[in-house]
């Protein structure tokens, strides 16, 4: 597993206005006005928000005239679910290096 794009997938996940727009976009594509609408925030803060977001592959964008329409991407929602499942996945060969041998 590749730590460095792990830690990027997650930090999308670790902002309260970034699952807003992720529970936003699980009805389908909204264009950026209308995440404006429903978050409440600065068009520049939502443009910070979409970036990392996007970055992460957890989020798509589609440019339509002067807008940016966009969607959960399937893809990079699996690829999150390897990492979770990666990382919280038990190693049972290696139990026993759980202890101190001081």
């Amino acid at each position: 597993m590749d730590e460095k794009r792990a830690a990027v997938i997650f930090k999308a996940f670790c902002d309260e206005n970034r699952i807003r727009i992720i529970k936003l976009l699980r009805s389908g594509e909204k264009c950026a006005c209308k995440l404006l609408d429903e978050i409440n925030v600065t068009q520049p803060t939502l443009s910070h928000h979409m970036k990392i977001l996007c970055d992460a592959g957890i989020v798509v964008g589609r440019k339509e005239g002067k807008w940016t329409h966009y969607s959960i991407s399937e893809k990079g929602v699996e690829q999150a679910k390897v990492y979770l499942e990666q990382m919280t996945t038990l190693d049972i060969k290696n139990e026993n290096e759980s202890y101190c041998e001081k």
